[in-house]
């Protein structure tokens, strides 16, 4: 079956994707023959408890890491055969991360921070500051664009790492457990700026998550249980 061309093709499709770890006690299968599509512009949200598989599974997609058998295509281009160096270009080009851990430079400033993947990709200075500048406005940033990480909280590292995220303007950004550290108020900001990239720019966001104000927000809850799709709802928006 020939697969549709990178224009034509869902965001992200998985086909019986096993991710298997091996133990002193033996194999432990983190995610057990998932198949999944996910379109483009949708606004998705992997949920289960802790160790149902949702963060291996985003991290398989974003080709952080490798799948134990199956196939993993991202705008049609299959991952699974995919060089280091070939996924490192993927994940620049088309893929934004949030991570748990926020995973910021320690000695860049925010504004440092958040643009790094736009001095990776070639962006002049002033195009980087604009972008940045603006979603900084956003998220309620401005005037915090010279501190260091360490001298920002938890919330306001968060903030940045979504910045950094979706600053390269991705076709796709993978969020892990995006509002972990965050107030209310402060996560309601988030999802309201996640949701207008949705709508403005047609960008694909797909979560793994536990928090009930990303799954109520969410138009696709995909529940996972034990490393296997538990149920897959679409919800009308």
């Amino acid at each position: 079956m020939m697969e549709p061309s990178e224009k034509e093709a869902p965001a992200v499709h998985t086909r019986d994707v096993w991710k298997i770890f091996e133990q002193e006690a033996g194999e432990v299968p983190a995610v057990r023959g998932v198949s999944v599509s996910i379109a483009r512009g949708e606004f998705t949200a992997l949920a289960g408890p802790s160790g149902s598989g949702k963060t291996t599974l985003l991290n398989m997609i974003g080709g952080l890491t490798r799948a134990t058998r199956g196939q993993i295509f991202v705008s049609g281009r299959e991952l699974t055969g995919m060089s280091a160096v070939e996924l490192a270009r993927l994940r620049l080009q088309e893929v934004g991360f949030v991570f748990q851990a926020y995973n910021l430079l320690p000695v860049l400033s925010a504004m440092e921070n958040a643009e790094f993947p736009l001095l990776l990709q070639g962006v002049e200075e002033s195009e980087r500051r604009a972008r940045i500048s603006e979603l900084f406005a956003r998220t309620g940033l401005t005037g915090l664009e010279d501190r260091l990480p360490g001298k920002l909280s938890g919330g306001q590292q968060q903030r940045v790492a979504v910045v950094r995220a979706v600053a390269a303007r991705p076709a796709l950004v993978l969020a892990d457990e995006p509002t972990a550290n965050l107030d209310t108020a402060a996560s309601e900001s988030l999802l309201d700026m996640m949701e207008e990239l949705n709508r403005e720019l047609s960008t694909t966001f797909v979560f793994a998550t536990h928090d009930r104000r990303v799954m109520d927000r969410s138009r696709r809850l995909v529940r996972l249980v034990d490393g296997e799709i538990e149920s897959d709802d679409v919800r009308t928006p």
